[in-house]
């Protein structure tokens, strides 16, 4: 699962700059989230295709919205999205990579919920792997999950599929198979407990 992710302004890599600056250059009327703590329902910078299939950079809202219900839905299992019609689509063809720098998961221990942070143990920035849909004329996007790194299945029993910067570009080139290059996916990460609900800066 994940319910918020973070960019911070310590991410490294010179591309989210660029990314950042061209949504500005097209999306004035967008309050797009640039920095600190992101949550459902936010406008956000995202990388996908453009028409002519080329990566750039759009802003998108963090969610699906659902006929008849209040909640945004936020996750897609990686292993089956391909096989739900909600989410077929995104798999074959409307791919896109959410930039962030740490995400958040809580630990249920009793009546307790304790925080983490928790992001791959290479130092910098990553992309998350997400698909997207439009509605009403606006992209939205969901992240895709899977079975958690071992040394933090004991938060949860799911993790956001995180994608090295080098499978990016397979990730928006849909000659591959989504479920090609999800298996390149990092496992090695990193965590770290948060005190209260305080927003993180934080080196990894």
């Amino acid at each position: 699962m994940c319910g918020r992710y973070n960019l911070s302004g310590r991410i490294e890599f010179e591309e989210l700059i660029e990314l950042l600056e061209e949504i500005r250059d097209r999306t004035w009327e967008l309050p797009v989230k640039t920095y600190g703590e992101v949550f459902p329902g936010d406008c956000v910078p995202v990388l996908a295709n453009n028409r002519k299939m080329e990566p750039s950079g759009f802003a998108m809202h963090w969610g699906y919205t659902l006929s008849g219900k209040s909640d945004l839905l936020i996750n897609a299992r990686s292993e089956t999205a391909a096989e739900k019609p909600l989410f077929a689509s995104g798999m074959e063809g409307k791919r896109c990579l959410i930039p962030a720098s740490d995400y958040f998961e809580w630990e249920k221990r009793g009546k307790e919920k304790i925080r983490y942070s928790i992001a791959p143990t290479r130092p910098g920035g990553f992309y998350l792997a997400g698909i997207y849909r439009m509605e009403q004329g606006q992209p939205r996007f969901v992240i895709l999950t899977r079975e958690p790194a071992e040394n933090i299945a004991f938060i949860h029993n799911r993790m956001p599929v995180i994608l090295p910067v080098e499978a990016k570009g397979d990730w928006l080139n849909l000659n591959y198979k989504a479920n090609e290059v999800l298996d390149s996916a990092t496992t090695s990460v990193t965590y770290r407990k948060v005190a209260g609900d305080e927003q993180l800066r934080l080196d990894f």
